[in-house]
Formats: C-alpha cells, structure tokens, sequence
C-alpha cells in the first residue's frame, strides 16, 4: 500500500503506535528519511571534505531556494491560529532574511561565486520542482498543508546538523552547521514541529494523506536537491580531499 493509494483507516495516525503526530510522518517517509539525513553531503560536509566547488553550486541553488522558504514562512503567519504563533513565525521569518542572509553573502565572496549566480541564477530542475511543491502546497492546502512542508525542510537539517561533533576548519561549512543546530534552531523546529503535531490529528483521513504526501515528497526534494550539488564533479573529486580544505 502506498501514501497515494485509497487505503483503510488503519494506515492513519490515529492507528499507528506513536504519541506525535511527527513522528508518525517521519516514520512513514522512510526511507527518503535516511537518505537525507545520511546523505554523503551532509556527512561530507560534517567531515570538512566537501569539495568547495560542490558546495558553492549547492549555495547558489540554496539562497534562490530560501526566498520562496522565506514566504512560506511569512504565509505561516498568516495562518498561524494564536498571536504566540505568529510572533514564532516572525522571529524565525526575521533570521533567514538577517543571519541566513548575511552568511549567503559572506559565503558567495569566499567561494568567489559570480554576480549573477547569486541574484538571478539558472535554478535546476530540482530547485525548480521544490519551490513549485512549497507554492502548491501554501496555496492549495491551509495551516496543516504550509507546516507539512516546512518542518521536513527544517527538522531534517537540524538531524543531520546536529551530530557534528569537530566544527569544520571552513568558516562557510562550520557557520552553516551552526545556523541549523543548538538550542535557537532547535526551538523552531520543536515550535514548527509542536504545530504539526497539534493540528494532525485533527484532520479528515483525506486532508491528513495529503499531508503525509507533502511532508514525505518534502523529504525526497531535499535527497534530490544534494544530489543535485554533485552534477559536474568528477567521480574521483566527490569526496574532496585536501584540495578542498585548501580552496
């Protein structure tokens, strides 16, 4: 049986065996779950052997990505049912257009990223789809459906970000685990995911499928959207190495 298939009751929340409703939605986008958060991206990343040229393609893609991120957001908060949850909206909303924002910039001139890459580039197909998916599901859904994929696009980073143990030696790859790990972030996504949990079980098994679509078609653009900062790069230069931490 498959998320997109008619199916019986007993594949909703309310028959499964966890206490949050987040939980039960991670658990049913494996195993884009896994892949994500062990992605040899992000366990390169961690490792400090993220070749520069990888990641300067995944920024470009990133930052045009985070401004439909940064609507979505302000959209939330229009949604938001109490003024608590607007004001978390607004705080968040606050540090992707201040904090993230200025490492983008700091970022770009590190890895010499060109004008143009950075204000108006050419967006893969992937970037292209997550962003169409993020407007869709602001526009065709309500409350649950903005939530369903904000928190996979958030909860996924702070997993992965949050094992490192030696920040890397690179400014831009130490800073961008941190922006997404540590009691701030952690706060958001336990506030987003607090949200999701809240209104979950309270939606009708159609409405409560499609946001289980979302959440794990959510997880599967972001498996994408790494694998996507690897096209161009040699089978032998995918790893990095000592040229990487030297660039």
């Amino acid at each position: 049986m498959t998320d997109d298939s008619p199916a019986a009751d007993d594949d909703l929340f309310a028959a499964s065996d966890h206490d949050r409703f987040t939980d039960y939605l991670r658990e049913r986008a494996e195993p884009a779950w896994t892949e994500a958060t062990d992605h040899r991206f992000t366990e390169a990343l961690l490792a400090d052997t993220l070749p520069d040229e990888v990641f300067a393609r995944y920024l470009v893609q990133d930052y045009a990505f985070v401004r439909t991120l940064a609507s979505v957001v302000g959209h939330a908060a229009g949604q938001a049912p109490t003024l608590a949850a607007k004001a978390e909206f607004a705080a968040f909303l606050r540090t992707v257009a201040t904090d993230e924002d200025d490492f983008f910039r700091r970022s770009f001139d590190a890895l010499a990223v060109p004008e143009a890459d950075r204000e108006a580039p050419a967006l893969h197909p992937v970037t292209a789809r997550f962003d169409d998916l993020l407007r869709r599901a602001v526009h065709e859904g309500d409350y649950a459906e903005t939530l369903a994929v904000l928190v996979p696009a958030e909860w996924v980073y702070l997993t992965w970000a949050s094992r490192c143990e030696s920040p890397p030696e690179r400014f831009y790859l130490a800073e961008w685990v941190d922006l997404h790990r540590g009691a701030g972030f952690e706060g958001v996504v336990g506030f987003l995911r607090g949200e999701l949990d809240d209104v979950g079980p309270t939606l009708s098994p159609h409405r409560e499928r499609a946001v289980r679509r979302l959440f794990r078609r959510t997880v599967e653009y972001e498996v994408a959207f790494f694998d996507a900062a690897y096209e161009g790069v040699a089978a032998g230069d995918a790893d990095g190495g000592s040229e990487a931490r030297d660039g």
